[in-house]
């Protein structure tokens, strides 16, 4: 009988293979392998070694680190004794990550290195139930004397001397956690406020996890690479849920800025992109190409052309012609099999795009060149993926059809509610934010805008608080916009305008990295984002690119003005979450006076 918790199932996977590799690391750039049963030793040690310093059940451990291996067995090792783990971003600047550690009332936080470390102790002051901070790589704490840091290794070691005293004493303390135990607390990114803490227990994962399964055929031999912050539940699915339940090998990304050099090197077979990673992949292969000779440049096109055109029959469920394999097959050895080989999705057999909604011109490039992107929907208070296309039944623009075991309505206004056992426990500390969230008939309001197609597959709209009235009275969804504008490789983010205006206008960010390259090949001088974002050569490029993506918008719906910003937009200016997504109300009042200038004359 299959295990009904995270830890029973990380116990079983040992015992049935414990020299399997279940993870992957780089050490001075050689791959470490961590075996199940290894895997299991250093969740024990770190369980019995939180323990030692005065964990108890209901207690909460913060982890505040990039992916790596010691992120999982603190989490794990904090769920064993009964805990539960609350993931910090490590980009969070010092007060976002007072504000979670103190919410979640954790007595330890575990730390990654001397980056990090500093957080805690430049807020030790208004953080006085932290008892113990944990530092994985305690390079450069030599000099440090705050008593209550320790190196992880220091905890491990205090783990086996409880293991060598008393043997039993971990699978005892596994044994008392239970399916309706509250296992891992995820903070919200927070778009309107202070993030909460959702609270998924076991069965809430066990729940979602074999839903995921069957709908995505995904089985134990699977490889996948873990670079999105563990702290957010997309990650999580893959780094913890599916490893654990079905022996998914995972690997290690170097960190989420050399994804690309990495995922060549780890060639997954399952990969989770992001909308921003899938931009990113698109954008690097259309600039390369252009870097090409003449002769290859017009070979990709011709064969880019002929790949739409027969994954466009695909997408129909037209069957292909022998001409049309043929030509496939041509088209591959020529063109395609290299490009996936340089995004290092080859060996991928299931690919897709979830965390936000994507253009679906963006994943039709894709399935033009054999990349068969899904994309897919969930959220925090469902404990990841609700949604995802299924087999062949592929439709560009929306997110598909529900997993087995969940229910979905539409309410009257459009919001999708859903309900089944892999909704969330609540948020901690919360209950009004959870009794406005979840209704007593157990309806989790999702805030998002769907609708079904004809297909019966489900597309979002927007968010509910993002929809724009026209001063014309027309409802307006920016995703939808902001999604086409950032098909160029040129727009890195937009951000659309237009409540209660008469036009829709936007504020966009250009890409550095490509209008840079851009600039440079065609002698067009710049200092920095700011001078570049101020050349008037820019402005007509990306007026260009605007006037492109209009073609595919109605035209109540096409940006008639737009302003470039002369900044990134950053996490520590509070513009954008730690996942990168826009704090519209935060735009709007920073750049009010820019806002102003767009519509203050025009009619």
């Amino acid at each position: 009988m299959t295990a009904d918790t995270l830890v029973g199932l990380l116990l079983e996977r040992a015992r049935a293979h414990p020299d399997r590799v279940a993870l992957r690391e780089k050490e001075f750039g050689i791959w470490q392998r961590v075996t199940w049963a290894d895997y299991l030793g250093h969740v024990r040690r770190t369980a019995l070694g939180l323990r030692r310093l005065g964990l108890e059940p209901g207690d909460n451990v913060a982890i505040l680190s990039e992916n790596r291996r010691e992120w999982l067995y603190a989490e794990l090792g904090a769920i064993a004794t009964g805990g539960r783990a609350v993931g910090v971003y490590p980009t969070s600047p010092a007060p976002e990550v007072r504000y979670v550690v103190d919410h979640s009332l954790a007595p330890i936080v575990v730390c990654e290195d001397q980056e990090q470390t500093d957080k805690i102790l430049e807020e030790s002051e208004r953080l006085p139930r932290v008892r113990h901070i944990v530092v994985m790589d305690p390079k450069g704490l030599r000099n440090y004397t705050d008593p209550r840091i320790l190196t992880f290794d220091d905890l491990e070691r205090l783990g086996a001397e409880e293991e060598a005293r008393d043997p039993g004493r971990f699978e005892a303390l596994a044994s008392t956690v239970q399916p309706d135990d509250v296992a891992i607390i995820i903070y919200t990114s927070g778009t309107t406020g202070h993030p909460k803490g959702a609270m998924i227990t076991h069965r809430n994962i066990l729940a979602m996890t074999r839903a995921m399964v069957e709908a995505c055929k995904i089985v134990a031999s699977d490889s996948v690479v873990s670079y999105l912050p563990l702290c957010h539940v997309a990650e999580q699915i893959f780094s913890v849920f599916l490893s654990v339940y079905l022996g998914v090998t995972v690997n290690f990304a170097e960190s989420i800025r050399t994804i690309q050099a990495d995922l060549r090197e780890i060639a997954p077979t399952v990969f989770l992109g992001v909308p921003r990673i899938w931009e990113k992949l698109q954008s690097s292969i259309v600039i390369g190409v252009r870097d090409a000779p003449r002769w290859r440049q017009r070979l990709f096109r011709a064969c880019l052309a002929r790949g739409y055109r027969l994954a466009d029959k695909r997408l129909a469920r037209e069957p292909w012609s022998g001409l049309d394999r043929l030509t496939w097959w041509a088209c591959y050895g020529l063109v395609f099999r290299a490009l996936q080989n340089y995004v290092g999705l080859r060996k991928a057999r299931f690919c897709f795009s979830a965390a936000s909604a994507i253009s679906p011109e963006v994943l039709r490039f894709f399935h033009a060149i054999g990349i068969r992107v899904k994309e897919g929907y969930g959220m925090t208070e469902s404990s990841g993926l609700s949604f995802i296309h299924m087999g062949d039944d592929i439709r560009l623009g929306t997110v598909g059809r529900v997993v087995p075991g969940l229910e979905f309505r539409i309410a009257p206004d459009g919001e999708l509610l859903k309900r089944g056992e892999q909704i969330f426990a609540g948020y901690f500390r919360d209950p009004e934010a959870t009794r406005q969230t979840v209704d007593e008939d157990g309806w989790l309001h999702t805030g998002d805008i769907a609708e079904l197609d004809e297909h019966g597959h489900l597309r979002i709209v927007d968010r509910k608080k993002a929809i724009l009235i026209t001063a014309g009275g027309k409802n307006i969804a920016p995703s939808e916009i902001e999604n086409a504008l950032k098909v160029s490789p040129y727009i890195k983010e937009a951000v659309v305008l237009g409540e209660g205006e008469r036009f829709i206008a936007a504020l966009i960010q250009i890409d550095y990295d490509t209008v840079g390259k851009w600039a440079t090949e065609r002698k067009v001088p710049y200092t920095n984002f700011k001078s570049l974002a101020r050349r008037p050569e820019v402005r007509e490029l990306i007026a260009a690119e605007v006037d492109r993506a209009n073609q595919g918008l109605a035209r109540v719906k096409q940006v008639r003005e737009f302003r470039l910003l002369e900044k990134e937009l950053d996490h520590d200016d509070d513009e954008v979450t730690a996942t990168m997504k826009v704090r519209r109300r935060t735009i709007y009042e920073k750049y009010a006076g820019l806002i102003q200038e767009i519509y203050g004359g025009k009619g």
